[in-house]
């Protein structure tokens, strides 16, 4: 009985944590620069989705043009780990994703 209670909770918690960051993704989209802050952190991670180093920076790149500084402290720290291909490509990314949602 108490491992299915358990699983419940790891389910219940698992679900509620990738609607939590569904939402948090459509703040982002929508401006919200703490939002997406956080969209850096979950692909710096991999929390909640698969790790993925140059949308990391792409999002925190995209928060610090709204002004984050941590954003943009983030994104240097995480720039110095990556090849220079790499931040250029998280750049453009970044630029582009910003031209599509003026």
């Amino acid at each position: 009985m108490l491992k299915i209670i358990l699983l419940s909770c790891v389910f219940f918690v698992g679900n509620a944590w990738a609607e939590s960051l569904e939402q948090t993704k459509v703040k982002a989209e929508r401006g919200d620069s703490v939002a997406q802050f956080d969209m850096g952190y979950a692909y710096s991670f991999g929390e909640g989705v698969l790790q993925d180093y140059k949308l990391a920076p792409m999002w925190w790149n995209i928060a610090a043009t709204d002004g984050d500084e941590d954003a943009s402290k983030n994104h240097e720290i995480v720039a110095k780990q990556m090849s220079s291909e790499d931040v250029s490509k998280a750049q453009d990314m970044a630029r582009e994703w910003v031209k599509n949602h003026e």
